[in-house]
């Protein structure tokens, strides 16, 4: 299992009315955490895209256990349970406040496929290579 933390703030902008986190941001968070897991490994989502591979959103879940409010100190813990194949890798999200209450979880799962004409293809080699350490037995 591979896992990896970074930290935001909310900012006051990512708030609504109620002065709750807007629900819509908790996926730009958990992009956050995302990139900072792949940058962690040394994987760059700017470098692959260099090379013409996407990685699009294919499913989004998110369950909501308590609200985020402005200026908390928000941490983004992104797991990966399994070594991904084939074509698909999925984000495990957990969401804490500064106060060390579980706010959120969610799962994303994305399809590796090449920028031009948007077709799916075999996860790179180099992705694998980066992950296998962690999960083995």
């Amino acid at each position: 299992m591979y896992t990896s933390e970074n930290i935001i703030r909310v900012r006051y902008a990512e708030t609504d009315r109620m002065g709750y986190v807007y629900y819509g941001n908790y996926a730009a968070y958990y992009e956050s955490g995302r990139v900072e897991a792949l940058r962690a490994l040394g994987l760059s989502y700017r470098e692959m895209e260099d090379r013409g591979i996407m990685l699009p959103v294919l499913s989004y879940t998110i369950k909501y256990f308590k609200p985020a409010f402005f200026d908390e100190v928000l941490t983004i813990k992104t797991t990966l349970k399994e070594l991904p194949s084939g074509t698909r890798l999925s984000f495990y999200y957990e969401m804490w406040n500064e106060k060390g209450i579980q706010i959120n979880q969610g799962e994303t799962t994305h399809v590796f496929v090449k920028i031009d004409g948007g077709r799916p293809i075999t996860i790179p080699q180099e992705v694998i290579d980066k992950l296998a350490p962690f999960f083995k037995k």
